[in-house]
């Protein structure tokens, strides 16, 4: 896969200003669902857009998780774009959106055990075959853990990647709220991915509610995020990373001096949890949040 750089998620509030200034940013992500059924305007932008700037796929409806059989339909118009502006590549998330045909618009949980490995990698295999491209699959932020779930995460990632030679998106932002939300070391997370399987990294603002946090996308990068960004960018050797801002808007300048930060971060910095201090190469120089909220719950009945 090839590495873009910095990127910014095209939001149609810059669209203008994108296309007046040609901004100095290495590529943009579009949500797919925002360009899949609409034409005039914004599919007139995107075409415009794909001439100047590589571009990437994010999807939040593909539903890999979900025990419906596969919507040949959204795939198919998900192909037709993908053949319009030609993306990097094409991603979406280790979740389920919905059943029985309805689509809830929230990033929901799997359980983690083999019956669902099993099931999610050849549905990924099926995806794969008819793209007749690699999907990249990106970790959620999870509010809450299933009793039912017997394998890490991380070793979830690692085995359906192996198995369907599927990219994985870090997002470390949804590391980190997950982290918090679970009870678990955020950095041994990272440290366990198949580094060399990471495509893609994002990056993002989030919500502390005290006993929660939720996946916002609509503030600035905490220091937090930052440390775990600077670990994930050496252990990958550099991942092509995004910066979403989805609420709260800023302007592009604001919004792209956000991303720029990241620079700060790829020399190398002490990581402030519990792993030991890390040693960086002197050459490094260079999800569509979930709206219920849960109180001070660390487990849940998946029955």
């Amino acid at each position: 896969m090839p590495d873009p750089g910095l990127g910014l998620g095209l939001r149609s509030v810059h669209f203008d200003h994108i296309l007046e200034h040609n901004p100095a940013v290495d590529w943009f992500e579009i949500i797919s669902e925002n360009f899949m059924d609409s034409g005039g305007r914004p599919r007139h932008i995107l075409r415009m857009l794909a001439e100047r700037y590589p571009l990437v796929m994010h999807g939040v409806s593909l539903s890999i998780g979900s025990t419906d059989p596969l919507n040949w339909d959204y795939l198919a118009k998900l192909k037709a774009l993908a053949k319009e502006i030609n993306p990097l590549w094409i991603s979406d998330h280790l979740c389920w959106t919905g059943v029985n045909l309805l689509n809830t618009h929230d990033l929901l949980p799997v359980v983690l055990n083999e019956e669902s490995l099993d099931h999610i990698i050849g549905r990924i295999k099926q995806i794969q075959d008819y793209l007749e491209r690699p999907l990249i699959v990106e970790n959620p932020s999870t509010y809450l853990s299933f009793k039912q779930s017997t394998v890490d995460e991380w070793d979830f990632l690692r085995h359906m990647a192996e198995e369907t030679g599927c990219g994985l998106l870090l997002d470390v932002n949804n590391v980190y709220v997950s982290s918090f939300n679970n009870d678990f070391d955020p950095a041994h997370y990272i440290r366990q991915l198949p580094h060399d399987q990471i495509v893609q990294m994002h990056i993002a603002g989030h919500q502390h509610c005290g006993n929660y946090i939720i996946d916002t996308h609509d503030r600035q990068v905490v220091d937090e995020v930052w440390e775990l960004f600077s670990l994930a960018w050496q252990l990958t050797g550099g991942a092509a990373t995004l910066l979403e801002w989805d609420g709260n808007i800023p302007d592009f300048d604001t919004y792209h001096r956000e991303l720029l930060k990241s620079r700060q971060f790829m020399n190398g910095i002490h990581y402030a949890g519990d792993t030991a201090t890390l040693e960086y190469p002197a050459h490094l120089t260079v999800s569509n949040p979930v709206d219920f909220l849960v109180n001070d719950i660390k487990t849940f009945s998946s029955k």
